[in-house]
């Protein structure tokens, strides 16, 4: 989630895609919206100073040469392998501008620019060369009015107003407190030069570090967003806005799986379903869940084999229909493995009642060493999932609205049979299948998003409300140093 506020902030901004909309118009393509609100670049802010501090240690200096004419002679110089030295800063502010930008002041930045200097005196009278380090002492204040935009589909930022106020600059020559005279006489040159340089270089070295982070959070969240074959394109649909008390982007959010990417241009999603009560806010389109299903069942994730006690402990659940016996004789014969996938793709519609999921499941028992299985089922499922994060952990609560059995065969082919199995089966898959499947998904989907990183976040109070065709998720947040200490890395090498 951060740039000087400015580079902070585009935690909620990044980006990627080719097409940039006025936002009305590129609602109806957005799959997924960020809004970061006033309380979150608060948070944010706090560490804005080590931002800024990455920005003057990584700027490079370049040696500057000229020549004055003083008096009766002409002064050259040049100055080399400038660098900073005792960087401090004091403290950060910042604005959020309604429909303009962000305002940033850095106030109190003290710094000690050390460099050579070769200077040369030439006149009828006089002529000498020399050369010396130097110091140059600095109070500075920093004020940044980054404009954000869109450019080819990326939130880019415009840092080009950028003023450096100097309150201190003292030049020390070789150490000298109390310089003669021809030192005196062209320190009005150092300093004016060095104001010049300090001020060019930090301006271009803070867009620069605005380029690196947006990268930077680029990466991070593709990563945690994508796996394997399955990934999502967050390309920004507009350029975000920014209000008073909040800043939103707009991404398409559309799932790709083997170069097929999913598609978007009927998005429900409207400003007005976000509120500014929590610090961070997702919504998130019903098609980005239901082609992220989709992707997911091509992909071979919906398969599961169990076996040995995992399988008998499984047919202990109680049931109030009978088992049938010749289950139960397969069951207690020699290696039996109960394999379960999804057969057609599964879709998902979200109401205010949570995400109901429709999936076709095939279910087949395969006593040791025979390659036809004893006894094969499919179920066409319904079940409305609400979702809940807590502890780190991913919670999922799954109520059936629908259950029916078909296509049931046994190596036994007793019509009869599959006529007394399709009752006991119906209320197996209710009572047994179904919550078999949430114990599986549940720490599988928390195990995949802990690799992404998303346990070391400070995650405060999370809520995830279905609505009408999407979800929001809503959340405060502490400020999350890992990915401080991973972007200030990358910045510095």
């Amino acid at each position: 989630m951060e740039k000087s506020t400015a580079l902070f902030l585009f935690l909620a901004l990044v980006n990627i895609s080719s097409c940039c909309l006025d936002p009305p118009s590129a609602y109806r393509f957005t799959g997924t919206v960020c809004r970061l609100t006033y309380p979150a670049a608060v948070v944010l802010n706090e560490k804005t100073t080590e931002v800024i501090q990455a920005a003057f240690q990584h700027a490079r200096y370049p040696s500057v040469d000229g020549e004055r004419s003083i008096g009766f002679g002409t002064v050259k110089y040049g100055f080399h392998n400038l660098e900073i030295h005792n960087l401090s800063i004091g403290k950060s502010e910042f604005e959020l501008k309604e429909n303009e930008g962000i305002g940033i002041s850095i106030s109190n930045v003290s710094a000690v620019f050390k460099g050579t200097i070769n200077y040369g005196y030439g006149s009828w009278l006089l002529s000498l060369k020399q050369s010396m380090d130097f110091e140059v002492e600095s109070q500075i204040d920093l004020v940044i009015n980054p404009k954000l935009y869109c450019e080819k589909g990326r939130v880019a930022a415009d840092t080009s107003d950028c003023y450096l106020t100097f309150h201190k600059l003292k030049l020390l020559l070789q150490g000298d407190r109390e310089p003669g005279w021809l030192k005196r006489m062209f320190t009005d040159i150092v300093t004016f030069t060095v104001k010049l340089v300090v001020k060019s270089q930090i301006c271009k070295e803070i867009n620069n570090v605005a380029n690196i982070l947006a990268t930077f959070i680029q990466e991070q969240a593709e990563q945690f967003i994508g796996d394997g074959n399955i990934g999502v394109d967050i390309s920004v649909t507009s350029s975000p806005i920014i209000k008073s008390n909040y800043i939103e982007s707009y991404h398409k959010g559309l799932v790709t799986f083997n170069n097929v990417t999913s598609d978007l241009n009927t998005s429900v999603f409207n400003p007005s379903q976000l509120t500014e009560n929590r610090m961070l806010y997702f919504w998130i389109s019903d098609v980005l869940l239901d082609s992220l299903m989709g992707a997911a069942h091509h992909d071979g994730r919906f398969i599961r084999n169990i076996s040995g006690t995992e399988l008998t402990d499984l047919f202990q659940t109680e049931l109030s229909s009978a088992k049938p016996e010749l289950l139960s004789k397969w069951l207690s014969s020699e290696g039996p493995v109960l394999k379960a996938r999804s057969v057609s793709v599964p879709h998902l519609r979200t109401t205010t009642e949570g995400s109901s999921v429709r999936a076709v499941a095939g279910v087949e028992l395969l006593l040791d060493s025979q390659d036809v299985p004893v006894l094969y089922f499919e179920t066409d499922v319904t079940v409305v999932v609400k979702a809940s994060y807590a502890k780190k952990k991913l919670i999922l609560k799954a109520t059936a609205e629908h259950i029916s059995i078909e296509k049931v065969s046994t190596s036994e082919g007793a019509t009869e049979v599959a006529d007394s199995l399709r009752v006991y089966l119906q209320e197996a898959v209710g009572k047994m299948g179904i919550p078999k499947v949430i114990s599986y998904l549940e720490p599988e989907l928390t195990a995949l998003m802990d690799e992404q990183g998303l346990y070391l976040f400070d995650i405060i109070n999370p809520e995830v409300l279905p609505q009408d065709g999407y979800v929001v998720v809503q959340l405060d947040f502490g400020f999350p140093q890992h990915l401080l200490v991973e972007f200030l890395k990358r910045t510095l090498d």
